[in-house]
């Protein structure tokens, strides 16, 4: 075990990934519409300042700002042609960032989804997806990032080509999928599926799991079904802070940092080692996630009446594993803990 987040998985018993990208960066300016990642030349200080945010609130790992860093998303910006530049400012922001740190801390180069459809559904090939991947790969290597981090993803095909780049990159790789409809990914994907596949990959990931999604019940929902499908693999739980609603024009997300602590100290006792959030999670969420960490005892996992009693209830009746015998349950309960 020689990377280093390996090697921090093997010294703890679990770590604290970052929050949001997205929200921090529109509540710096960003407009809809505009390329985030166009922001490592323009404003490469307030991308050092979305780093810090996440590191001086306790996070031992940060993604960094590269999601859409693939040629078929930058192409919407007329900047395919700025993929190595573009991820290699990424990582070489986020290399500043941790190196100043007196503690080890991860700088994970975020590959999102290239919003392409694979085929045969859709137009683009597993060769061509392989080749944008290692593209945007090749980059974040070169600015120093620590593992690659492979977030988002609805289809097992874009997750195996992702996996593919990362070998020819030389490069450990995490990677997580978005489980946001009844407990499956856009694509049909379920928690048992992806516990399954991740253990046929060449190489597999240092660690699999969830982000994004519906809410932080329904994420912990999935986090147990990977749990009951038997792997040893380390598992990644990233959920967003709250519901998003729609508040004077601009996307809210009503989870509050007591919450989100809640949820931390359950992802944890769910079986989960590597612990973040994603929508709307914010540095004060990530303070209380942290000491909420520190200073609650390990519990017995929780099933899935408490995670609904704690975090609200479920926005389906099943996680889509109910043929194989992975948890279920109609949505029931209440938020408790709101803004």
């Amino acid at each position: 075990m020689s990377d280093k987040l390996s090697t921090l998985l093997a010294e703890r018993d679990w770590i604290l990934a970052d929050g949001a990208t997205g929200t921090t960066l529109f509540n710096m300016g960003l407009q809809s519409g505009d390329a985030p990642e166009l922001w490592n030349v323009d404003h490469p200080d307030r991308i050092a300042t979305l780093y810090r945010g996440a590191v001086d609130a306790g996070s031992d790992l940060f993604l960094t700002n590269s999601f859409g860093g693939t040629a078929a998303r930058l192409k919407l910006h007329d900047a395919q042609d700025r993929v190595f530049e573009l991820n290699r400012l990424a990582a070489e922001i986020g290399r500043e960032v941790a190196d100043a740190q007196t503690r080890t801390v991860i700088v994970a180069g975020s590959m999102g989804p290239t919003g392409e459809i694979m085929a045969p559904m859709g137009a683009l090939t597993h060769e061509r997806a392989v080749e944008m991947f290692h593209e945007q790969a090749e980059g974040l290597k070169a600015g120093g990032a620590d593992v690659l981090w492979v977030e988002t993803i609805s289809a097992h095909e874009e997750y195996e080509a992702a996996a593919e780049a990362a070998r020819l990159a030389g490069m450990p790789w995490c990677g997580t999928m978005s489980f946001d409809t009844a407990g499956r990914t856009m694509m049909g994907f379920t928690s048992a599926d992806l516990s399954a596949l991740v253990e046929k990959l060449d190489p597999p990931p240092l660690a699999y799991g969830a982000n994004c999604g519906v809410g932080a019940s329904d994420l912990l929902r999935t986090v147990l079904g990977f749990r009951a499908a038997g792997s040893e693999r380390p598992i990644i739980a990233k959920g967003n802070a709250g519901i998003p609603k729609y508040v004077d024009g601009h996307i809210h997300y009503d989870g509050t940092p007591e919450l989100m602590a809640r949820y931390a100290v359950l992802a944890r006792d769910a079986g989960a080692r590597i612990i973040g959030g994603c929508c709307g999670t914010q540095p004060e969420h990530l303070r209380h996630m942290r000491a909420a960490l520190e200073e609650t005892p390990r519990g017995d996992a929780p099933t899935l009446e408490v995670i609904a009693a704690e975090l609200g209830g479920f926005s389906s009746g099943s996680d889509g594993t109910e043929d194989g015998g992975g948890p279920t349950r109609e949505r029931r309960g209440r938020r408790r803990v709101r803004s």
